[in-house]
């Protein structure tokens, strides 16, 4: 029967990857993978895999996401073990509710294996921990890069009153959210910027909403990074 397994890889590291998440990859036939999933994992492939590189970024897609869909389809239509590789979990903003719709859609067979998600384990990385009982008692994960084709109201940073929040592919529209932040929130409220996590790339750099968006500019911080603001940044060890 033809099946599709939606994997998350985790957050970069290949060694964070879930043993069924690995399994997988071992077993398929085909595996559909983004940019952000390690290409160690590959290693792991049979040598009769058939690899499909789908990656974006900033600006730049390979393919558009019809197209994903599309080659999910194609890929599907024979008894073979389709593994659809996504960096860190595939419903924490990686699109992957879209991807099962189309596979709903074309009465594909699929299965969810999730993640490591970025949002919480790369800031573990970098010593961060998101929520702590002196700082801390609630958490927020929000895009940096909403769809403007979303219905109803679009998202205001300022709005946010969590502890802590975490912010995913926010660099480019750091600016905004600082400046959304600074309504409702203290000039030296602390903020985090993880580059490159879970990589031997990975650098951060610290600051407050005042002084964050000029550090990282300074810094030349480019995606993929990850934004932490609230007082848990204190506690960088």
């Amino acid at each position: 029967m033809k099946k599709v397994y939606l994997v998350g890889a985790g957050p970069g590291d290949p060694g964070l990857i879930t043993v069924k998440g690995l399994d997988l990859v071992k077993r398929a036939d085909v595996i559909i993978y983004d940019r952000l999933a390690s290409e160690d994992l590959l290693k792991h492939a049979k040598e009769d895999a058939r690899l499909v590189y789908v990656g974006k970024r900033t600006g730049v897609h390979k393919f558009t996401q019809q197209e994903i869909n599309e080659i999910l389809v194609k890929e599907a239509a024979d008894d073979k073990i389709v593994v659809r590789l996504k960096g860190g979990d595939p419903f924490v903003f990686g699109r992957g509710g879209e991807e099962l719709s189309v596979l709903k859609d074309h009465d594909i067979a699929f299965e969810v294996v999730p993640g490591v998600t970025s949002a919480i384990s790369v800031p573990a990385l970098a010593n961060i921990p998101v929520t702590d009982r002196r700082y801390s008692s609630s958490l927020t994960i929000v895009t940096g890069q909403e769809d403007p084709s979303k219905e109803g109201k679009k998202l205001n940073y300022g709005d946010l009153n969590a502890d802590t929040v975490i912010v995913l592919m926010g660099v480019k529209n750091l600016p905004k959210i600082a400046s959304q932040m600074l309504e409702t929130r203290k000039k030296d409220t602390p903020v985090a910027i993880i580059e490159s996590g879970a990589s031997d790339e990975q650098r951060v750099v610290t600051g407050t909403l005042a002084n964050i968006v000029e550090k990282a500019k300074k810094e030349k911080i480019k995606p993929p990074a990850i934004i932490v603001i609230g007082n848990v940044v204190k506690l960088k060890y």
